[in-house]
């Protein structure tokens, strides 16, 4: 028989802001969302013997750290999970202070992983086929700002074939549930903590060709609003900029983004009364 020459590529990108709620109320929730995802990551790990992906999960240039063994852990388990919590730790220590909440970048950091992606699939064997994914991990508040950062994240996931799921820890996150449902990912939103492992093991685990197979949580209904750039703010009718294409919830002569000008639309003239016919 042939070697199955396919693999799976999984992408994590995890929401350490301390302005998440979750975060700013028990800084604790950190470390437990942080063992739970590395026990989901050594999951994905023990699905295939080979290791060769490793390298985005502890990116440490030079000679691997050199770390002493767990007795009954698989060794490659142990520097994971010791190289991922020492890199975060050092993260955190060196990161400016800060004085209000800030947003997260998560556009950026998905698009961190479409290029990382992308390199593997470039470098990789010729006839291999790479299966890849992107799981979003956060606690955050959706940032209008970012919304055509995400519409190109979106878009470029779908060409390329990355399936992108989402695991909203508080709040609905609407424009990353349209990401999932354009890329066919999974969302899943949790308002508790309580069995955080049991959901990543569950729903997000499987490969996507094996979901169809399995029960998991009906999808909800996605909301396609667009965000305005001026208030970003969930709009139903909006006017959009034919040059750039940025959305807005009043009209504006000069559009804010391109500083393309408009003519002011002309009134709609009313309709004339039809008059009655004598008889």
């Amino acid at each position: 028989m042939e070697e199955n020459k396919d693999a799976s590529l999984l992408v994590i990108v995890l929401d350490t802001n301390p302005s998440q709620r979750i975060i700013r109320e028990k800084p604790h929730n950190l470390t437990q969302c942080l063992d739970s995802i590395v026990a989901f990551a050594n999951a994905h790990l023990m699905q295939k013997a080979q290791t060769s992906w490793l390298q985005f999960l502890y990116p440490t240039p030079g000679k691997p750290l050199d770390i002493r063994q767990v007795d009954g852990q698989y060794e490659v388990f142990t520097l994971v999970e010791k190289t991922i919590k020492q890199k975060l730790a050092h993260m955190i220590n060196t990161a400016p202070p800060l004085t209000t909440p800030t947003e997260s970048l998560l556009a950026g950091s998905m698009s961190m992983a479409l290029c990382y992606i992308a390199r593997i699939n470039r470098n990789k064997v010729p006839g291999t086929k790479i299966n890849s994914r992107v799981l979003v991990v956060t606690g955050s508040n959706e940032c209008a700002s970012q919304y055509m950062t995400y519409m190109n994240v979106f878009f470029t996931a779908q060409k390329q074939g990355v399936v992108i799921d989402v695991c909203a820890l508080d709040k609905a996150l609407s424009l990353l549930q349209q990401g999932c449902d354009i890329t066919g990912g999974q969302y899943l939103r949790l308002e508790q903590l309580e069995g955080f492992l049991q959901y990543l093991l569950w729903v997000f685990l499987p490969d996507p060709q094996m979901r169809c197979k399995l029960v998991l949580p009906p999808p909800v209904k996605v909301d396609y609003r667009a965000a305005c750039f001026c208030h970003r703010e969930l709009i139903d009718i909006g006017y959009v900029c034919s040059v750039c294409l940025s959305i807005f919830c009043k009209f504006s002569p000069i559009c804010t983004t391109c500083h393309t000008v408009f003519k002011a639309p002309a009134p709609i003239a009313a309709k004339p009364k039809k008059k009655k016919l004598k008889t």
